[in-house]
C-alpha cells in the first residue's frame, strides 16, 4: 500500500480553488456573524460561551480517541485559569489539567509560533505519567518505532486491518522541520484552509506515539482562533468531529490513501464546520436561557451547594434530580438534600416533575412559574 507522504512530490498539496469556492464561502459568513452576535453580547454572557465551547471541545476531543474526562472537572479546570467566577470549583485530575493546559495554550495563545518545544510540552501535558494507559511511551519527543513501524490499526489482535502507516521514525525532525517551517510562514492562504491542511498534515505524520488526533485538533483549533482575532471559542470542530467519528476516519484514511490532491478532504473539513456552527447555537441558546433564568431569581440568597446543582441543571446536566442525586452531587445526607430542594420549592426555583415514577424528581422552573 502507497500513502501520501511516500509520494514524491510530497508535501506539495493540491486543491481545486473552484470546488471549494462556495463551501469556504458559506463557512466564513457564518463564522462571521457568528462573531457578531458574540461581540454583541456582553463580556460575562461571552466569557460564559466560551467557557461552555472550551469545555465541550476539550471532552469531546478526548472522546474521539475513546478517553471519557469528567465535564465538571474539565469545567472547573478551565475557569480557573481564565480567571472565570463559577462557583463550586471541583478539583481537577492531573491528566485533567493537562489536556485543558494544551487546548488553552493552543487557543489563548494563539499568536505565538509553534515550535518543536512547544508540541512536545503539549504531548508532555497529555501525558503526565508518561504513559497511555498501562503502556509506557514515548513522551514529549517524537516517537522512536522501537517496537515496529506506527501504525493505524483495528480488529482483534492477529486479525488486525492496518488502516494507515506513518512514516518512519528517522524522518520525523525533518518532515517536522518542514510543516513547522510551513505553518509559521506567512502565506497568502485562508486561515480555515490553512487550518484544515495543518490538521491533515500533521495527523499524517503522526509524530507522536500516542495524542496525534487531539494535538492536530488544538492545531487547528490555533490557526482558527488566529483567524477570528480572539481566543475565545464559539463552536467546537472536535464536538462536531466526534459526532461524525466514522465519516472523519473514513475521509482520512482515503485522503492518506490517495494523491496529493486534498480537494474532497478540504470539502469535508469545511462541511463539518459549517455543522459545528449549529450546535454553537444550541450552546447560545443555553447560555441565553441560564442569563435569563439568574436574572429572573436575582438577589436569591441560596447556599453554595444550591448555586451549584442549579448551574449543573441550567449547563444540560443529564438525568433526573432526585434527593439521592442532590445528596450524591452536594455530598450531604438526604434530609440536607430534601431541604435544599423544599427551599428552592419554596422560592419558585424547582417544581416536582409531574411526571412520577418511582422517586420523586424536579425540575428547573422556568422564569414566570412555568415549568
Amino acid at each position: 500500500m502507497r500513502y501520501i507522504h511516500q509520494l514524491e512530490q510530497w508535501p506539495d498539496f493540491k486543491w481545486s480553488r473552484d470546488a471549494l469556492a462556495e463551501p469556504l464561502a458559506a463557512v466564513r459568513h457564518r463564522q462571521g456573524r457568528l462573531l457578531g452576535r458574540m461581540d454583541a453580547l456582553g463580556f460575562d454572557l461571552r466569557s460564559e460561551a466560551s467557557l461552555a465551547t472550551l469545555t465541550e471541545d476539550v471532552i469531546k476531543s478526548s472522546e474521539i480517541e475513546g478517553e471519557h474526562l469528567d465535564r465538571e472537572q474539565v469545567r472547573s479546570s478551565i475557569a480557573r485559569r481564565l480567571g472565570l467566577d463559577i462557583g463550586g470549583l471541583r478539583p481537577a485530575e492531573r491528566h485533567v489539567e493537562g489536556v485543558v493546559d494544551m487546548m488553552l495554550d493552543a487557543t489563548q495563545n494563539c499568536l505565538a509560533p509553534l515550535s518543536e518545544d512547544r508540541l512536545f510540552g503539549w504531548h508532555a501535558a497529555l501525558f503526565p505519567t508518561g504513559r497511555s494507559g498501562i503502556t509506557k511511551i514515548t513522551v514529549g519527543a517524537w516517537r522512536a518505532d522501537e517496537t515496529g513501524p506506527m501504525q493505524v490499526v483495528s480488529g482483534p489482535v492477529g486479525r488486525e486491518t492496518v488502516h494507515y502507516e506513518a512514516p518512519p521514525a528517522a524522518r520525523l525532525p525533518g518532515d517536522m522541520a518542514a510543516f513547522l517551517d510551513w505553518f509559521n510562514a506567512d502565506a497568502p492562504l485562508d486561515p480555515v484552509i490553512r487550518a484544515a491542511v495543518a490538521h491533515l498534515w500533521f495527523v499524517t505524520l503522526h509524530p507522536f506515539d500516542d495524542g496525534n488526533g487531539r494535538i492536530a485538533r488544538a492545531v487547528a483549533d490555533m490557526v482558527l482562533a488566529r483567524s477570528e482575532g480572539s481566543p475565545q471559542r464559539f463552536y467546537s470542530l472536535s464536538s462536531q468531529i466526534r459526532k461524525e467519528r466514522k465519516g472523519y476516519y473514513a475521509i482520512l484514511e482515503r485522503t492518506q490513501k490517495g494523491d496529493l490532491d486534498i480537494t474532497a478532504w478540504l470539502i469535508w473539513f469545511l462541511g463539518c464546520m459549517d455543522r459545528a456552527f449549529d450546535d454553537a447555537e444550541t450552546i447560545l441558546a443555553s447560555v441565553m436561557r441560564k442569563a435569563r433564568f439568574w436574572e429572573a431569581f436575582t438577589g436569591q440568597p441560596l447556599s453554595e451547594r444550591q448555586r451549584s446543582v442549579i448551574n449543573r441543571l441550567l449547563d444540560g446536566d443529564e438525568g433526573k434530580l432526585t434527593t439521592s442525586k442532590w445528596a450524591r452531587l452536594t455530598r450531604t445526607s438526604p434530609d440536607t438534600a430534601l431541604r435544599d430542594i423544599n427551599d428552592l420549592i419554596a422560592r419558585g426555583m424547582l417544581v416536582k416533575d409531574e411526571a412520577g415514577g418511582r422517586s420523586t424528581s424536579y425540575l428547573l422552573a422556568q422564569p414566570g412559574g412555568q415549568s
